[in-house]
């Protein structure tokens, strides 16, 4: 017994018991499980997860962002203050606490919630027996005890039994790490503990569909399956992506820069033998203001609105932080048939190796794909219209599936007692395996260099034609030969070529033409004749700079196939495994990478991709692979759901720049000012109070608008250096106008320390706020307008701020009147502090160039 049967022997053996197939179960294998008893046993079993989410109430996921540790300090220090008779302090900061809390959470449940029902259009299911009928139950749902309907391309939802079977291969690599399809078929029945890979009639989660098809009972769901106990499933977390790494790094910056800030001003307010406890306050409030705790919030919406947005054009988001990769993707690979072609595929000509016009080649090639139980692919579809084909007198044997190594499927049929092996494939694979040809008569001549390069010239000039071409070839069998396999593929009669035609999309070329003006390479990753394709290409007016067979790619390694990917934008006869080292070799050289599939040999690739993106149509295992789901097969979807991305990341990078800068600016400020001023520049529960107002004119953030010249026009990623020389460019100047501020308030206005208190508190309110417009574009900031939320919602903070001072709760707040002449000097502190940004803004831009996804890969 293999190790991986073994663990799992001994798993259940100690833990679980089997599930009784009872006289009831037996009773119901052929017409399913009834809606009542499939809902009692979801309740019973949970639902078919291996990681089942669990529904916290609102309420318990309201109280977790309570443990928060700047904000179990907050409530700490305002139970302290509490204590020491500040009750009106106390229950400021509880309230303060208490809104942000509030804010945040409403925002982003409200985003989660819309993303949840954004990924539910697109859910895998699968074709269920209840009530005696086939329908589509969501793969979550599914309990033991279902008859689950299994085809090509199809997932195995969970692990059971075959109870029907035809020609049916699954590839269980998941499990096994063996790359080869299995072959599944009837056995005795499954006992609780004797599962094992090699079981013929075994089926387990994780497994694809390659061929043929099979009616499957469930005995075990979610974490109870084989997958689910050695924890190596397709649900496992993948990756981190090039957005979460981005946003990892950043918190770890400004982790950095709060922890040493507040420990400076600590230790410093302790020195000049301040009250300890104001001090901690003073420092535990600078850590709030420092820490853009708006951040998650900022993403998870502006995220959330971008996948609606996105929804409206079509593509559905699985994955939300595909969203922001997706702005910064930079290559996309795709096949050809489906994208750029209408995959609307006609069977032009059926011919022989003089390109004569052969029945005989039409018919071989019926057979074929009338018996195959494998994915039916489009060119089958295409054959199977010539239904003037009578295949009644023929009967199947066996079938060798197709797969991605041979290119070639066989199928094994008899009729009045002579049995043929019939194949069809590439050509190029086909051919190498004949040793003799049809001739006009129907007679088989010998297959010598001369004949060989006839055909071989015949089926280039086909692919010049742009016409996809399948090579027909077949072989007698003895009577009693009772299976086909692999060897019998040798010595084949080549019969002829069955030829194709798959018209250019017309959408095609003008979104070819857009995803270049947008910065995004596309690249060509075909298992197709690279005449095909090349004539493809040129009819849509893509160039070609250069092209790599899989012959060539299968020569290579990894560093020589680095070196020559990024120079290569058409790539034929590639195989899965070799479609996942172009896309690994892109990544290497600093790509971001998407990858645009609908079949099962798709699924690697788009587990390697940074997108994965997969269209409605696609098979299972493709769409269960993919972060997006395109509900039209058309690149022009594609490319307004990656300007959507670049919209989103423009606003996020928006906050991000915000934080890093005059927010940072300020409470460097406030730090400065300890050392310099003989009291605290402000009080705790005022830095609390102008950080929940700065926060909350932040909120339309998401909604905002972005300069389509500057934002969209080419891919975006996230660069710590590019954020960090901001912070250093704009921040000082914000700190160096806050010490004016300060110098001013003492000279001018001779402000005591509550008046100081007060004026600053305004001034910091104002500069923070408005200065958004000017942070929030690179052009001329009155040449671009904001979302006219984010203008009245900062100008209402500025003003409530300015009211503050006025209000009946000023003085519980720590502030007084402020004079008239604040105000005049507030504006002209205004106007001058914009401008400084905003000239500081555009040295910085002159200097520093916007980080592009290709800055660090090749420019194309």
């Amino acid at each position: 017994m293999s190790s991986w049967s073994g663990m799992l022997h001994a798993y259940w053996a100690k833990q679980h018991k089997p599930f009784d197939m009872t006289s009831t179960d037996q009773a119901s294998l052929g017409q399913g499980l009834s809606s009542a008893e499939a809902a009692a046993r979801l309740n019973q079993f949970g639902p078919n997860q291996i990681r089942p989410k669990r529904q916290r109430l609102v309420i318990l996921e309201f109280l977790a962002r309570l443990r928060n540790p700047l904000v179990l300090i907050l409530l700490a220090a305002s139970g302290i203050s509490a204590v020491t008779g500040d009750a009106t302090g106390a229950c400021v900061i509880g309230l303060i606490v208490l809104a942000s809390v509030t804010l945040d959470f409403f925002q982003e449940h409200r985003a989660g919630q819309a993303a949840q029902r954004l990924a539910a259009q697109v859910e895998v299911v699968a074709t269920v027996l209840r009530d005696g009928t086939p329908c589509e139950v969501a793969l979550s749902r599914l309990v033991p005890g279902d008859v689950v309907l299994l085809s090509a391309g199809r997932l195995v939802p969970a692990d059971g039994m075959a109870l029907e079977a035809d020609d049916f291969f699954v590839n269980q690599a998941q499990l096994t790490g063996e790359p080869y399809p299995v072959e599944k078929r009837l056995g005795s029945t499954l006992e609780a503990h004797t599962w094992d890979a090699d079981a013929p009639n075994a089926v387990f989660m994780g497994s694809s569909v390659v061929s043929g098809s099979a009616r499957v009972l469930i005995l075990r769901t979610g974490p109870l399956t084989a997958l689910g106990q050695i924890a190596t499933s397709l649900e496992k977390q993948p990756p981190a992506t090039a957005f979460e790494r981005g946003t990892r790094q950043f918190g770890l910056l400004i982790m950095r820069l709060t922890f040493g800030m507040v420990l400076f001003v600590l230790l410093v307010n302790i020195a000049l033998h301040r009250p300890l406890l104001e001090s901690f306050l003073f420092a535990v409030a600078l850590a709030v203001g420092l820490t853009p705790e708006l951040l998650p919030m900022i993403v998870s919406v502006t995220l959330a609105r971008g996948a609606l947005r996105m929804a409206d054009k079509k593509v559905i988001v699985k994955r939300l932080s595909a969203m922001q990769d997706m702005g910064s993707m930079d290559v996309l690979c795709t096949d050809k048939t489906g994208t750029l072609t209408e995959a609307k595929i006609r069977l032009e000509r059926h011919i022989d190796a003089q390109s004569r016009d052969s029945a005989h080649v039409l018919e071989l090639a019926y057979l074929n794909s009338h018996f195959e139980s494998g994915l039916k692919s489009p060119l089958d579809d295409a054959i199977l219209q010539h239904d003037e084909i009578d295949a009644s007198g023929w009967n199947k044997l066996d079938e060798v599936p197709f797969d991605f190594e041979r290119r070639r499927v066989s199928v094994l049929v008899e009729r009045q007692g002579r049995r043929l092996l019939v194949v069809k494939g590439a050509p190029e694979d086909i051919l190498g395996l004949c040793t003799r040809y049809e001739q006009e008569d129907g007679a088989a001549a010998p297959l010598d260099g001369a004949a060989r390069a006839c055909i071989t010239a015949l089926f280039d000039s086909l692919g010049e034609e742009g016409l996809r071409v399948l090579a027909i070839a077949w072989r007698d069998m003895p009577p009693d030969h009772p299976h086909a396999v692999v060897t019998d593929e040798s010595a084949l009669i080549f019969a002829g070529f069955a030829t194709f035609l798959d018209p250019p999309k017309a959408s095609a070329g003008e979104a070819l033409a857009a995803m270049a003006a947008s910065g995004v390479a596309v690249k060509i990753v075909t298992g197709d004749n690279e005449r095909v394709t090349r004539h493809i290409c040129m009819q849509l007016g893509l160039p070609i700079h250069g092209v790599l067979t899989g012959k060539e790619i299968a020569a290579m390694n990894d560093d020589a196939l680095r070196a020559r990917v990024a120079d290569v934008n058409l790539f034929c006869r590639a195989n899965p495994a070799q479609k996942n080292r172009i896309l690994l070799a892109l990544k290497a050289r600093g790509h971001v990478v998407g990858y645009l599939g609908d079949g099962i040999n798709d699924a690697p690739s788009m587990h390697t991709a940074d997108i994965g993106i997969s269209v409605d149509s696609a098979v299972d295992v493709a769409k269960q692979a993919a972060a997006m789901i395109l509900l039209e097969n058309d690149l022009g979807v594609l490319h307004a759901g990656i300007l959507e991305g670049r919209r989103t990341f423009g606003n996020v990078m928006k906050y991000i720049m915000m934080a890093t800068s005059s927010n940072f600016g300020n409470m460097f400020s406030m730090a400065a000012a300890a050392l310099i001023l003989p009291f605290l520049p402000m009080l705790p529960l005022q830095i609390l109070l102008n950080n929940l107002l700065y926060d909350f004119s932040e909120l339309p953030l998401p909604l905002d608008n972005v300069d389509e010249e500057e934002d969209l026009v080419r891919p975006r990623r996230w660069d710590m250096t590019f954020i960090r020389n901001f912070m250093l460019t704009i921040g000082p100047i914000s700190s160096l106008f806050d010490l004016l501020t300060f110098y001013l308030l003492m000279t001018l206005l001779k402000a005591d320390e509550t008046l100081f208190h007060t004026g600053w508190f305004v001034e910091s309110i104002a500069t923070q706020v408005l200065v958004i417009f000017v942070i929030r574009t690179r052009r001329n900031p009155l040449r671009s307008h904001p979302h006219p939320w984010l203008t009245w919602l900062s100008l209402g903070v500025v003003a409530l701020a300015m009211l503050l001072p006025f209000s009946p709760v000023a003085s519980g707040l720590g502030f007084v009147p402020l004079p008239l002449e604040f105000f005049g000097l507030l504006a002209v502190l205004l106007a001058v502090y914009l401008s400084l940004v905003e000239l500081g803004k555009r040295w910085f831009y002159r200097r520093y160039a916007v980080p592009a996804a290709n800055q660090s890969a090749d420019r194309h």
